[in-house]
């Protein structure tokens, strides 16, 4: 009964810290604070996406097509638009797909200090309360097979994209997590090379 009482004023005051830090930001603050989350997040989202978001493989652009298609579906995305013709696709699934929940937690916790230090700087305490929350969000990956001199030219880009908005009452993140950008897009690839392997397009 003791620990029982503890705990429930432990999560009384959790509450009322909450409030008490929330009240104490202004709606301004608590933009400029998600305005500069994203400018940091762009700035390494493009950074990714110039070393990973690209790559060419010996195979036909038709081939590299499937192989695409396959990965991402075979990930959970669901088809939204394509076009094989031009090598078009635009998948969606609910965030954090395609990563599983521990892949989310453990790329989340990564760049959750970087997260709140950003936001300290704008909304003080109530930094120690913003967390990252994949709830109500897609995530939209735009893939495109285009045809290279030495086979077909890979690219992805992602996006978040709001379905409802945020329970923390805070504004939403532009960009995913970088790290979850990262781990996301290594899985993407590890899918499409099994693709075309299993296809016998690649060793």
């Amino acid at each position: 009964m003791k620990r029982a009482r503890t705990l429930n004023l432990r999560i009384l005051l959790g509450a009322s810290l909450l409030a008490l830090a929330a009240a104490c930001a202004t709606d301004q603050e608590k933009i400029d604070a998600i305005t500069a989350v994203n400018r940091a997040w762009e700035t390494d989202y493009e950074g990714i996406l110039a070393k990973q978001g690209t790559r060419t493989y010996k195979v036909r652009r038709g081939e590299a097509f499937v192989a695409m298609h396959a990965a991402l579906s075979r990930l959970g995305l669901q088809i939204e638009n394509q076009d094989p013709d031009v090598g078009y696709l635009n998948v969606y699934a609910p965030a954090p797909m395609p990563l599983n929940a521990q892949e989310w937690r453990t790329c989340a916790d990564a760049d959750l200090p970087r997260l709140r230090a950003i936001a300290r700087q704008h909304v003080g305490f109530l930094a120690e309360f913003v967390n990252f929350e994949p709830q109500g969000l897609q995530i939209v990956i735009n893939a495109t097979a285009l045809e290279a001199a030495n086979g077909t030219e890979i690219s992805l880009t992602t996006r978040m994209r709001e379905i409802a908005p945020p329970r923390s009452g805070m504004p939403r993140r532009e960009y995913p997590p970088p790290s979850c950008v990262r781990t996301a897009l290594g899985k993407i690839w590890q899918q499409i090379e099994a693709e075309l392997r299993a296809a016998k397009r690649i060793p």
